[in-house]
This record gives C-alpha cells, structure tokens and sequence, in this order.
C-alpha cells in the first residue's frame, strides 16, 4: 500500500508542477482558450446562415457549433499531452526528471491528467461563451455529452502518446506530427457530415477511427433524439485498443531512448 501511496504522490507532484506552470503563464491560458473560441465563433456564424437555409439542419440548432467544440476535445486533449512533453524536452529537463524515483508510467498518467485539465479549461470557455453568443449550450445533452467527451479525450490522449513516442525515438524533428496527425483525420472524421458522404474506399477507414462514432452518435442524438449505444461501445473498444497503443509505444520509446543515452540529449 506505502509503494502505491508513494506513486501516486509522484504522478499528484508532476500534475502540480505543470498547474504551476499553467497558472505562472497567462499566454498559456489565452491560448488555451482563444483557439476553441475562434473556432467556436466562425462555425456559430455558419450554423446560424444554414439554419436557414437548410430543413436538415433547422431539425437541430447549434449541430455544427457542437461538433467543433467535440472536435476540440479532441484536438486539446492530443496538445495536452504532446505539447507539454515538449517543453519538458525544450528545458532539457527530461534526464533530470528520471533522476528522481519519477517512473514512466507515472509521468504517463501526469501527462493524462494535466491534458484533461487543459482541454476543460479551453472548450470549457468556448462552450459558455456559445451560451451567451448563440444561446446554444453543448451541455444539454446531459451524460451524453459526458459520454462523447470521454472518448474524444482518450483517443487524444492515445495519439499524443503515439506522438511522443516518435519524437523520443527521432528527436524534435518529429514534433510536427502533434499538427499534422490531428488534422490528417479530420475529414475521415466525419465531424461535419456523415460517414455516408465519403468515398466508399475511404468508409473502412473512419469506421477504425473511435472519432467517427463518436461524431456519428452526436447526430443521432441531435437529430434524432436518440443514444446509439452500437456506436458508444465501438468508440469505447477501438479507444481502449489506441490507449494501448499509444502507452506500449511511450513506453518502448522511452526505454530505447534510456539505453542510448538520449534522455539528456533529445532536447539539444
């Protein structure tokens, strides 16, 4: 019990020291917000012209406003865990880290944990904020939205793993793809329109994508009133998979990285 008490005042010690940072910089914080809420704006702006002009999307108002505030989930949730492992790696500050009895699996789940506060803090603005612009609120949707969130936020969570691990395995060349990964699957997505839409040799690929149920689902519950539970329990299995992934990468990286010696050196 005193071996788990003590992680776990590790992985508490590392989220408290990426808070402080968050809360000593207020750049950081405008950026986690201004982001989700321009996005937020425009497509609040192009909701309100197709409601009127649209039958299919007068059935549910604020359609697209929910799904780039989904969609931000996702893309907040991927930022949070790459992004601040990066300034860890910019500080040179990653060999000095596992000096300390700090595992690498606790530094997984402080990364998890500070990603998850990040993305409440930036969509959670933009969503009050559609309040008060549009008098839209994402949050009637109830343990729906709840159920949504929570797979937009873990498959985040599994690319930036994947992400980091690539970036400990060739260094911050790779950085790039904490961008291009996100928005590379977006249009597979189908955040703004049905799977139906592609080309049919392009649907079994969003179909391996827990985003695409996920999106698939809120326009049941939009227009449809209705929870398909089908699509929930994909998303959840396929996340499960990614989360997998993405730590078994982290984790093999990391211990390439160890043997090399490029723990000290992958920030230079």
């Amino acid at each position: 019990m005193s071996g788990i008490t003590a992680s776990l005042n590790r992985i508490y010690a590392m989220v408290l020291r990426y808070t402080y940072l968050l809360r000593g910089s207020w750049p950081r914080v405008l950026e986690l917000i201004y982001w989700p809420t321009v996005q937020m704006i425009l497509w609040g702006f192009i909701n309100q012209f197709l409601v009127g002009q649209s039958a299919w999307l007068a059935q549910a108002a604020g359609l697209f406003i929910a799904a780039v505030l989904l969609w931000d989930v996702l893309f907040r949730a991927q930022l949070g865990v790459s992004l601040v492992f990066f300034e860890e790696l910019y500080s040179r500050n990653l060999g000095h880290l596992f000096v300390s009895p700090l595992r690498p699996h606790e530094l997984i789940l402080a990364l998890l944990g500070i990603s998850l506060l990040r993305t409440a803090i930036g969509v959670g603005a933009a969503a009050l904020l559609a309040i008060v612009f549009y008098h839209y609120s994402i949050f009637d949707m109830g343990l729906y939205l709840l159920a949504f969130f929570t797979n937009l936020l873990v498959m985040g969570w599994a690319i930036g793993l994947m992400v980091v691990a690539l970036v400990l395995r060739y260094g911050l060349g790779a950085e790039s793809l904490a961008w291009v990964v996100i928005f590379a699957i977006t249009p597979i997505s189908g955040v703004y329109y049905p799977i139906s839409v592609l080309p049919d040799w392009l649907q079994p690929l969003a179909q391996i994508l827990p985003a695409s149920h996920v999106f698939e689902g809120m326009r049941a519950v939009m227009l449809e009133q209705r929870f398909p539970s089908d699509l929930f329990w994909q998303a959840v299995g396929l996340n499960v998979v990614y989360l997998c992934i993405g730590a078994g990468l982290f984790l093999y990286a990391f211990q390439v990285a160890r043997r090399r010696g490029l723990l000290l050196h992958i920030g230079e």
